[in-house]
């Protein structure tokens, strides 16, 4: 039976053959990938489904809508996410390593304790605003993090006890490291996290917490820090050339 709808919901799977409705059961990863399999290009609809602990690596969803979904621990490395729609998806200790997130919306979603590592979030070699995702209100804490989320909308994002400190010892091919560049970080929560040589060239910090962070070398070179707090925070050879620091807290360098 031919399917023309744009939009392939999860019922229609009775049409492939895969098995009756699951709207309230868990899908196996087999039967994610055969709805894949059968869209030919129109978006799947997965929301508020549960794919929790599923393997599935090297799948192209994009533009799927992945809201309220529930992915946590599932391997997700490759996966092209490229306008999917994941709010208030759940991806606890998700496996994100290798995954597509250009212009994916990832606002109020939990990512706790995900791997985040050498995500590819733009088709060049620099992220641009057209191509960048979206991460409002996110829930980041406890991530492990690679990722340039450089003119990324992050305002009120979660990232405390995030690893992203760059270990030198494994640079030799050149720096690779977290960055902010341009990204809006308003309110954003990175207390305890390891944030050693990220860069937040221009970046909007206002009010953002960094108390207990380690902050070693990282670069805020003319971000926007206004009400931000250090208290507490290692800072170590951080750069704040040209930052506007109005109203910050524990920093132990004066204000420009």
């Amino acid at each position: 039976m031919p399917i023309n709808h744009r939009t392939l919901t999860l019922p229609l799977v009775m049409l492939l053959g895969i098995g009756p409705a699951l709207a309230d059961e868990h899908l196996l990863a087999d039967q994610v990938r055969a709805a894949a399999a059968a869209a030919h290009g129109a978006k799947l609809d997965l929301s508020g489904k549960d794919l929790s602990g599923d393997d599935l690596s090297g799948l192209d969803l994009s533009g799927a809508n992945l809201a309220g979904t529930d992915l946590s621990h599932a391997n997700l490395h490759g996966v092209k996410l490229v306008d999917s729609n994941l709010t208030g998806a759940r991806l606890v200790n998700a496996d994100l390593t290798f995954a597509w997130f250009i212009r994916a919306n990832f606002t109020r979603a939990n990512l706790h304790g995900a791997t985040l590592q050498t995500v590819v979030t733009s088709s060049g070699m620099k992220n641009t605003k057209d191509q960048a995702a979206k991460f409002t209100e996110a829930d980041l804490s406890d991530t492990h993090t690679t990722v340039h989320f450089s003119l990324y909308d992050m305002r009120g994002a979660n990232f405390s006890h995030a690893d992203m400190t760059v270990v030198m010892a494994n640079q030799s091919m050149g720096l690779l490291r977290t960055e902010f560049n341009g990204a809006d970080l308003d309110g954003a929560n990175f207390a305890a996290a390891g944030l050693g040589h990220v860069a937040f060239h221009f970046a909007r910090l206002h009010g953002a917490n960094f108390q207990g962070a380690d902050v070693t070398k990282a670069e805020f070179v003319g971000a926007y820090l206004d009400n931000a707090d250090f208290t507490g925070a290692k800072t170590d050879g951080a750069d704040f050339e040209a930052a506007t620091l109005t109203g910050v807290k524990g920093l132990k360098i004066a204000p420009r």
